[in-house]
């Protein structure tokens, strides 16, 4: 009887997978049709793989492909970033951000547009954010020690975020005039728009590199539900633990942040709605935030070119309009359920 009850629970949790899978899919292709230039599918599909090089050709696979691809490899990053942060924290509000390296990669690439190396070099701004999320993460275990604990990690976090933010206002301040400041701020609010394959074939293997660390923590994660000591007597090196996590969360991050800008709230939203649905298991949640990240990002990316405004609605913004309800009814249920 109890085989046949775990069996189950696995068939439901590969079901799960499985569903958000079939969703991913259905927006990736929604991604490659939806736009300025409506597209059939059959056309679509055509256009893509075929011979044609005509303008369909050109749209799908020079702006459309990249930004559908780019849109799931980085809401995968920030979905399964905060479900191993929440996780590692056990705290259910925990996210990428806390750990400094969304705002020191948005630091750096707003180094790059403020000194004109974006402007020269249009893979300058990726890589300046790319070693500005490496630079945080230096500065995090430099602060927090060998061995460091969760509450030296969220300060340490805490310190680097706020100092990189204090130097992102400053740059929008000082900028030389206001077009410089304008296209800071505009791409800190996020955005898929101006992404090709080369934005791509650079973000993917820091990204693959973090999402290896991160989904390799899942037993681990396991057992410190049980407490620390707990864990320890089971095997799990909590230092390792954090460093596998810290250093994962940079790399799928910080390569997130150098394509697409910052992204808020896809890291805090997905594993609140999948945790109750994987058994509030910190392990297998984090294939299924990964999962749901990738779709909540192409949903919003859809959503963004939908809004007929110009310039194009920021991703960014759409994402915080989401999240902001979402806690505003976690508060209310919080209220609701309170003794």
């Amino acid at each position: 009887m109890d085989r046949g009850g775990k069996a189950g629970l696995r068939l439901s949790y590969g079901g799960l997978l499985a569903a958000l899978a079939l969703v991913i899919a259905c927006l990736f292709a929604a991604g490659l049709c939806v736009g300025p230039v409506a597209i059939p599918p059959g056309r679509a599909f055509a256009a893509l793989f075929g011979a044609d090089a005509g303008p369909y050709s050109v749209i799908l696979r020079d702006i459309r492909l990249p930004r559908a691809i780019l849109g799931a490899v980085v809401g995968a990053s920030l979905g399964l970033s905060g479900a191993a942060l929440q996780g590692l924290l056990r705290n259910p509000l925990a996210e990428p951000a806390l750990i400094g390296t969304s705002s020191s990669a948005a630091l750096g690439a707003v180094i790059a547009l403020y000194y004109g190396f974006a402007a020269m070099f249009p893979l300058a701004l990726p890589l300046f954010a790319i070693a500005g999320a490496v630079i945080s993460i230096l500065l995090l275990f430099g602060l927090a020690g060998r061995t460091p604990g969760v509450l030296t990690i969220i300060l340490a976090g805490v310190a680097l975020s706020s100092l990189a933010g204090a130097l992102i206002s400053i740059a929008i301040n000082l900028s030389p005039d206001p077009h410089s400041a304008l296209e800071i701020v505009f791409w800190l609010m996020g955005s898929l728009s101006n992404v090709s394959m080369r934005h791509a074939a650079l973000a993917l293997p820091f990204s693959l590199a973090g999402w290896a660390m991160l989904l390799s923590c899942g037993r681990a994660l396991d057992a410190l539900t049980l407490g620390e000591d707990t864990a320890a007597s089971l095997g799990v090196s909590l230092t390792r633990l954090r460093y596998s996590l810290i250093v994962g969360t940079a790399l799928a991050v910080g390569a997130g942040v150098a394509v697409a800008g910052s992204i808020g709230f896809i890291g805090l939203i997905v594993p609140h709605i999948l945790r109750p649905l994987v058994g509030h298991r910190p392990g297998r949640l984090l294939a299924a935030s990964a999962l749901g990240g990738a779709a909540l990002l192409l949903a919003a990316d859809i959503g963004v070119r939908l809004i007929s405004t110009d310039p194009e609605f920021k991703l960014g913004v759409l994402t915080a309009v989401i999240g902001a309800p979402f806690f505003l009814v976690l508060v209310l249920n919080t209220r609701r359920h309170a003794p």
